[in-house]
């Protein structure tokens, strides 16, 4: 009968091939008609273990019995499999060497023109792709802790395809991610589902109504920051200078302390009637921003940032939006500087 135990299989013997070993154990000098009735196998299915078994060194032709092969001593038989297993890793770390080696060499060819600006702890990285392998080796450097700025147009938080491997690995990891995104993504159901997604994973998801841009910051050591507020997915810097990086991090956590958690759109105002999204568009009309600006820094369309500065400027009773911004900076709804 064929055999349930299979104990050789890490040693590389398959169950077929261990039957009939065990069998010829047991009957030793056994014909392959004998081993094919004990084992419940056809006679093709035990000539092809015997034949393994050869291979293996595991059975050999008897010097007492011409033409019947002999099952050598489990103990001879563990040595002989043990062997072949350790000659196997010996070749397969030769292997992994020499790919290190080849790996290097490419690094080292092609990582030649960014060295100077490698050596200074700034890099500037253009093109998805390439922001994309960067964020993937930021990732598997990682130890402790990932910070998260994903500013941007409507349903950004949800449309960061390089960040979703990243989140995934480092959550997996039992590593602390806190993400920042716009107010305006309370109104994107991709995005609270992906927030949602995030959480059930462990992270932590809060929002702002402005974010100064998209960047992500691991460890407190390395960050990668968005170097155009145009196009955010295209060209990115990444910056390993303690002091900048320090800054970026500090600044992460007061905007953090201020976010709120994001779930349903809040429905509640301030007794005056503004959402942060007013404040927010206020100040930065103070700033003397155009429409398009303050529809990118908000995170929603040109039409929605239009119909909240006109809310804004009604709530402010003012004649044009400069002077709303400065009516609210004077009224202590925004800091003073902002007039």
């Amino acid at each position: 009968m064929r055999t349930s135990e299979h104990v050789l299989g890490r040693l590389g013997v398959e169950p077929e091939t261990e039957t009939v070993y065990r069998a010829l154990l047991a009957r030793p000098y056994a014909t392959p008609a004998t081993l094919a009735d004990h084992t419940g196998m056809t006679g093709r299915e035990v000539e092809r273990a015997l034949g393994r078994l050869a291979e293996l060194a595991l059975v050999r032709p008897s010097a007492e019995h011409s033409g019947r092969l002999y099952a050598v001593s489990p103990r001879l038989g563990m040595d002989i499999l043990l062997a072949r297993q350790q000659a196997e890793l010996a070749a397969q770390q030769q292997r992994v060497e020499e790919s290190r080696a080849a790996a290097a060499r490419l690094v080292s060819e092609f990582a030649v023109p960014q060295q100077s600006a490698a050596d200074h702890g700034v890099l500037r990285l253009a093109g998805a792709d390439r922001i994309s392998d960067h964020l993937a080796e930021m990732g598997a450097a990682a130890e402790e802790e990932l910070q998260v700025f994903a500013g941007g147009p409507p349903g950004t938080l949800s449309e960061l395809p390089p960040l979703q491997p990243l989140y995934e690995k480092l959550l997996a990891r039992g590593m602390r991610v806190r993400t920042v995104c716009l107010d305006s993504a309370r109104h994107d159901p991709a995005a609270v589902a992906h927030a949602e997604w995030l959480a059930s994973a462990g992270a932590e998801v809060r929002t702002a109504a402005v974010l100064p841009t998209r960047m992500v910051v691991v460890d407190r050591r390395s960050a990668l920051v968005c170097a155009s507020a145009e196009d955010t997915a295209q060209t990115a810097v990444s910056v390993r200078v303690h002091g900048v990086v320090t800054a970026l991090s500090t600044l992460f956590d007061a905007v953090w302390a201020a976010a709120e958690r994001l779930g349903p759109p809040p429905s509640r105002r301030a007794a005056d009637g503004f959402t942060r999204q007013h404040l927010a568009a206020l100040q930065l009309l103070a700033e003397g921003h155009t429409d398009a600006t303050v529809a990118r820094r908000l995170g929603v369309s040109a039409r929605t940032a239009r119909r909240i500065a006109t809310d804004a400027m009604a709530g402010m009773k003012a004649r044009s939006r400069f002077q709303a911004g400065v009516l609210a900076a004077q009224l202590g709804y925004l800091p003073a500087s902002s007039a």
